[in-house]
């Protein structure tokens, strides 16, 4: 069973972490395959490979969840204020192989981009790395949280201005969250009343 991507988490890291989901109390995996990895990518606007990559079928899927889980691994760590091995993180922050390159098209607009060279597994996703360790160093992680629905897995970045978010999306675990208490309230009230 497949699942389609949710951007929710307000931060790119978060939202690969977020990849791995449950649906119907079931754990569901939306990168099943190279491709799944390459539309994913493209949904959250980090750079694509722009030729076709000769890299050995699933190795890019087998690398993303590698990253995915390793992000996982040291968001938990650095949530529960402890330390954790970023050696995995590492080794895809050194396979970006990236150069600044300045692009001058017209007199009055100039900008640098970052070229890429991306012909493996670890080169195509240094971006997501980047951006995991952005996150690590960066982010009060007072206001990194998980969603309170205990059946989700989801993470976000409260970014809300009370900073009182707590749900991974109020559409989806906020509503299952009100209908349960609504039907706990109702059913307590009718016992209460027999």
């Amino acid at each position: 069973m497949t699942s389609q991507a949710l951007f929710l988490a307000g931060d790119p890291a978060l939202d690969f972490l977020n990849t791995r989901m449950r649906v119907n109390q079931e754990l569901v995996d939306c990168l099943q395959s190279d491709d799944d990895v390459l539309v994913w990518l493209r949904q959250a606007e980090f750079p694509l490979p722009v030729r076709d990559i000769s890299i050995e079928p699933l190795s890019l899927l087998h690398s993303a969840r590698e990253l995915r889980e390793n992000i996982r691994f040291l968001v938990e760590r650095r949530k529960a204020g402890r330390r954790g091995d970023p050696s995995v993180l590492n080794g895809y922050l050194a396979g970006s192989r990236s150069h600044p390159r300045l692009i001058w098209n017209k007199p009055q607009s100039l900008r640098i981009d970052i070229m890429r060279q991306q012909d493996t597994a670890e080169s195509i996703l240094a971006p997501v790395a980047e951006a995991a360790a952005e996150l690590l160093v960066k982010a009060d992680f007072q206001l990194i949280k998980r969603c309170e629905d205990e059946s989700c897995v989801l993470w976000f970045y409260d970014q809300t201005k009370s900073h009182h978010r707590r749900w991974c999306s109020p559409q989806i675990c906020g509503n299952r969250s009100k209908v349960a208490a609504y039907r706990k309230r109702r059913l307590e009230k009718t016992a209460s009343r027999g």
